[in-house]
């Protein structure tokens, strides 16, 4: 949730940007720390919720260079986890912008970074059953995110890039930021997904002998999908519908829009529609990242 601040009157301090940094253990939060650290915000990790005030009452202390602040709360916590909405609250009351950042995965992604590392779950063992208690205890504040971001397909290096491209100086600005996901059905829906959209009822190239060794960033798939009377009606579609919603989103401060485009296998009709949905926005200036999950994948 996002509230914005009021603007400062005389020489009163700027106000910091305010990132809170959540969400599941093994997710990646240490990586999205250091890259938010990359780009010159100052994050404090494992601060207890209660400390937030003082804290802030720093950072806008009169000298200080503070732009962006970065706080990390875990379950690491333990029982003072529980005061981190008491803690957004005192944020809204003064009048300070922040966003939440939910980092996740899936369950057995999660089991097998752990039992990679050879770590212990820091709520419960087996850590199954730690991994089931934090998601519960999270739950509410995965509603409240403003982003969330599923690594569970995920690279190190992926999930840096996305740090940067959605945080940096240049992306602090009021306007939607949208990632646009292809991926197939079978693969899963990605967890991180605000909007879901299932193009299988075009017709699909993998019955085509000469266009199944293609995916969809072909042109022999894309002019082959595109060529359907119904993915012309189906994108004019998704035109209007955007027309109405990016208004009524930036209206109410939504920063991040995820949309998740599925077809079966996630290899030519979600590719060639994410890419189209992605071009499209970026028409009406959005910045948009477009990605194909599981465009390598049989």
């Amino acid at each position: 949730m996002a509230v914005r601040p009021e603007e400062p009157a005389g020489d009163a301090p700027s106000v910091p940007s305010l990132i809170v940094v959540t969400g599941m253990s093994g997710a990646g939060r240490s990586e999205a720390a250091r890259a938010l650290e990359d780009i010159g915000t100052f994050v404090v990790d494992n601060m207890p919720p209660a400390l937030v005030g003082k804290m802030l009452d720093l950072a806008t202390a009169p000298g200080s260079a503070l732009s962006s602040i970065a706080l990390v709360m875990d379950v690491r916590g333990g029982a003072y986890f529980d005061q981190v909405a008491e803690a957004l609250a005192e944020l809204e009351r003064r009048g300070i912008e922040y966003r939440i950042l939910f980092l996740d995965a899936g369950d057995e992604v999660l089991l097998r970074r752990y039992e990679l590392n050879r770590r212990a779950h820091p709520l419960a063992d087996p850590v199954v059953d730690g991994i089931r208690r934090e998601r519960a205890l999270l739950r509410s504040l995965r509603e409240r995110a403003d982003l969330t971001i599923d690594t569970s397909a995920m690279t190190v290096q992926q999930l840096r890039a996305r740090i940067v491209k959605d945080f940096s100086p240049d992306a602090r600005t009021q306007t939607l930021r949208t990632s646009i996901v292809s991926f197939g059905f079978k693969h899963g829906v990605p967890t991180d997904a605000d909007m879901v959209l299932d193009v299988r009822f075009l017709p699909n190239p993998h019955w085509v002998d000469e266009l199944r060794p293609f995916d969809g960033t072909s042109v022999e798939v894309r002019d082959y999908v595109l060529s359907s009377p119904h993915s012309a009606e189906f994108l004019d579609r998704i035109r209007a519908l955007f027309d109405t919603l990016v208004p009524g989103f930036l209206a109410e401060g939504k920063r991040y829009l995820t949309v998740a485009i599925g077809c079966t296998g996630g290899k030519h009709r979600s590719v060639v529609i994410a890419d189209e949905v992605g071009a499209m926005l970026a028409g009406h200036g959005l910045p948009v990242d477009v990605r194909h999950r599981d465009i390598a994948r049989e």
